[in-house]
């Protein structure tokens, strides 16, 4: 019995664990994806006009 318990704790601990990396990569994602944008946007306006279409 006591093994059973032991195997459920470390089953939730591994779940605990992955969910929390998990959690982290998702907000790692958002901030990436608004610096790219926030940086693509810079370069888009800051770019030389004429240069365009060369």
């Amino acid at each position: 019995m006591l093994r059973v318990i032991g195997a459920v704790l470390l089953v939730v601990l591994a779940f605990s664990l992955v969910g929390a990396v998990f959690e982290f990569l998702a907000w790692a994602l958002a901030v990436g994806a608004v610096v790219f944008g926030g940086v693509v946007l810079w370069s888009l306006l800051s770019s030389d006009r004429s240069r365009i279409g060369r």
